[in-house]
């Protein structure tokens, strides 16, 4: 799919429809309510943004079918995304080496590539070195853990649109910061989308919010810059794993030197609701514990140099018990 930074004047001229503040308001909430995710993430708007507040852990499988490098455990992050709610296209790409936007699960998005912020040169030709799809660094469900061993996707958010309950191609997966939202491969319609349509940051205007995002299946997969206006834009938050419980946050993942052949990390939850965590022969209590229904960890054989994981719901008894405990076991190269 051929995409041309020659497009964005056509588009500046365009997207002019949007929503009123209240019905935006109203879109970000219904679109994560609709999906089902409304009990693992609270939207609350003010004057000027939809915020969408989670603890950025989904609820299904993660690192599994990582081939590349990644030594990182994912731990839930403390984090409050916001989406503009009178947003307005200007056609300047903006880039970040950071999230984008964030799913309707409360996963932050980011751009396909792993190597920093990209320039507006960069945009326009695919920067295969450095992308994360291409060089096996993604799991099966299109994310990974960061550095801050963060979970957030890089790609289209597979295993979450499966979970979708309003899957379709008129389902809103996600929104960008700069306020449009993100939908998959094809129009809302279900209609294809023509070669050249899309612009150098996977957008085309939209009848109802004035423009809108799209997943594809070539690079640059997902949103990749935002095309809208974005007061502040340089202070978007950036996600940071839980707050320790004894003050100051987590250091961001190391990877194991001298020849390390396993890792495990063991969570368990006091009665307290405190969260300990050795990660990495370090022991970390975070004061916010994930949700409940997904406190149990268990490890099948490992496919790649990350540990397959898969996650099994707790039972009502599992529940009553003061403590409750996930162990997650990696395998990394020698």
């Amino acid at each position: 799919m051929n995409r041309s930074i020659f497009f964005v004047p056509l588009l500046c001229i365009l997207a002019a429809p949007a929503l009123a503040h209240e019905d935006h308001c109203a879109a970000v909430a219904t679109s994560v309510e609709d999906a089902g995710f409304a009990d693992s993430v609270a939207v609350t708007c003010s004057d000027t943004h939809a915020t969408l507040t989670s603890d950025t852990y989904p609820n299904h499988e993660m690192m599994t079918g990582i081939v590349g490098t990644n030594e990182q455990v994912p731990v839930p992050a403390e984090y409050g995304a916001p989406i503009l709610l009178n947003p307005e296209f200007n056609g300047t790409p903006l880039t970040r080496d950071a999230a984008l936007g964030v799913a309707v699960n409360g996963v932050p998005i980011y751009d396909y590539t792993g190597g920093g912020e990209m320039t507006e040169a960069d945009l326009a030709h695919h920067q295969a070195q450095h992308d994360t799809l291409q060089t096996g660094q993604l799991d099966v469900c299109g994310g990974h853990a960061g550095r801050g061993d963060d979970y957030h996707y890089h790609v289209t958010p597979t295993c979450m649109i499966e979970q979708m309950n309003n899957a379709g191609p008129d389902a809103i997966i996600g929104w960008a910061f700069d306020g449009f939202p993100i939908y998959g491969d094809t129009n809302p319609d279900g209609s294809a989308i023509a070669d050249g349509v899309l612009d150098v940051c996977n957008g085309q205007t939209d009848d109802t919010y004035g423009y809108r995002y799209h997943t594809t299946q070539e690079a640059p997969y997902i949103v990749q810059c935002l095309m809208g206006t974005v007061a502040g834009f340089d202070q978007l938050p950036r996600v940071r794993p839980l707050t320790a419980a004894t003050g100051g946050g987590a250091e961001p993942g190391r990877p194991p030197r001298g020849g390390w052949k396993t890792l495990c990390s063991r969570r368990t939850q006091t009665a307290a609701g405190a969260w300990t965590t050795p990660i990495r022969a370090k022991t970390t209590t975070f004061a916010t514990p994930p949700p409940a229904q997904r406190t149990v960890m268990t490890t099948r054989p490992a496919r790649s140099p990350m540990a397959a994981k898969s996650w099994k719901e707790n039972s009502a008894d599992d529940l009553r018990h003061p403590t409750r405990t996930c162990i997650v076991c990696c395998v990394l190269r020698a």
